[in-house]
């Protein structure tokens, strides 16, 4: 039997998903983040290894039995010095070359649309746009959160706090927003934020977007800034899909296929409603839900791969 193995490297964990050639998940395993900005390259292989492991110990098999592999990686692409190294690093925990690296935006493509062409929309803790057409490939969006990765669940976060700090020091008026900041990080004072986020002990990137919902709950609660951004976050995703639209060279008049993976798309409901909303305003799309997870969306595309090589 012939396995496939995809890796859907995240911001906060990393998958790793067998599939028999007719799509069968046959194993699963999870390790942390393969972010190699957030947890540099050694503990990035290391998290690679481990998941190598563990779901060919579950099958069974060594790596050398597997038909082909796909690694969706962050960042991959992003960094000509780097990207050979992980590449390397692939291929020497594989022990063979039946593999490929790219970004994990790919992953949330072959998942969401099962690689049909169409544009996906990734968004969890940081956020990016991918497309294909015909052979043709694009990307948008996803430059990194210090500054980009709009309608994220780390933006959201940053627009919240940038939100708690205007309320505190009198630029706006105090709303729930505020007091729920100060709960969820029992501040004593509200600048006890500065050593809470920035600190020598402050939060990395996935635990900064894990206070994304703290800003979604003050929405709900009628929170008219927190309202606000969750409705520009919805039309910063949209306008990603519009540009990958014209990058694929859809016209106006074909309903393009689109999709989305991730948290805040998933999870948050005014975003996914904005997102929509804005969409709707922009041209012709067929939204459809996901229909794979992007795990086993790497491995369709290992699979993918492997057939149109033969």
């Amino acid at each position: 039997m012939t396995l496939f193995l995809g890796v859907d490297g995240g911001g906060t964990k990393t998958e790793f998903v067998l599939i028999e050639a007719g799509g069968k998940v046959v194993a699963r395993a999870l390790t942390g983040t393969t972010y190699h900005l957030q947890v540099g390259l050694e503990v990035a292989v290391a998290r690679l290894a481990e998941g190598i492991a563990a779901v060919c110990g579950q099958a069974g098999i060594a790596p050398g039995d597997l038909g082909h592999a796909f690694f969706g990686l962050p960042a991959y692409g992003e960094d000509g010095a780097v990207d050979p190294l992980l590449a390397a690093a692939c291929g020497r925990l594989l022990g063979h070359d039946r593999y490929a690296c790219d970004n994990d935006m790919v992953c949330g493509w072959a998942g969401s649309l099962a690689c049909e062409d169409g544009i996906n929309l990734v968004a969890g803790t940081g956020s990016i746009g991918y497309g294909e057409r015909q052979g043709r490939k694009a990307r948008a969006g996803g430059w990194g959160e210090v500054f980009s990765d709009e309608g994220s669940a780390y933006w959201i976060a940053i627009q919240g706090l940038n939100l708690f700090t205007r309320m505190s020091d009198g630029r706006l008026a105090r709303t729930a927003l505020w007091q729920a900041f100060r709960d969820a990080l029992e501040l004593g004072s509200d600048l006890d934020i500065c050593a809470r986020i920035m600190g020598e002990r402050g939060m990395g990137r996935d635990a900064i977007a894990g206070l994304a919902p703290i800003v979604s709950q003050a929405a709900r609660s009628g929170d008219v800034h927190a309202a606000a951004v969750l409705d520009r976050a919805g039309a910063e995703l949209a306008a990603i899909a519009q540009a990958l639209r014209e990058q694929l060279g859809f016209s106006a008049e074909e309903n393009v296929l689109l999709s989305w993976s991730g948290g805040v798309l998933t999870k948050l409901e005014e975003v996914r409603h904005s997102f929509l909303a804005s969409l709707a305003s922009l041209g012709r799309y067929t939204v459809v839900p996901p229909r794979h997870e992007p795990g086993v969306g790497a491995a369709l595309y290992a699979a993918l791969r492997c057939r149109t090589a033969a």
